[in-house]
């Protein structure tokens, strides 16, 4: 679990606990909330989002605010996981 701040909001980060990853990608996810700083707060509670990170994938994130401002990373889903859809045929992502 991480705190952080954005102007005068007190967050809070924590990961789902069937995630299991090393403290370099959880540097990464910290590193990459830090980046999306002032957008954060206009996210309403229970609403979702994602973030494409090129060196550990998909980071879907899930938003409450009630009765604390937390950010929960819910699922990563790494680049060899995606796949795209077009009219009736699913392939992998490249």
């Amino acid at each position: 679990m991480y705190r952080f701040s954005i102007d005068k909001d007190d967050w809070i980060l924590r990961f789902s606990p069937h995630i299991q990853m090393e403290l370099s990608i959880k540097q990464i996810i910290v590193s990459s909330i830090i980046q999306l700083g002032k957008e954060l707060p206009s996210f309403t509670h229970g609403e979702s989002f994602i973030i494409f990170n090129d060196q550990i994938g998909i980071i879907v994130f899930n938003v409450e605010k009630i009765p604390s401002l937390i950010l929960t990373v819910s699922n990563i889903v790494s680049k060899d996981r995606w796949y795209v859809q077009k009219n009736l045929t699913i392939r992998p992502y490249k």
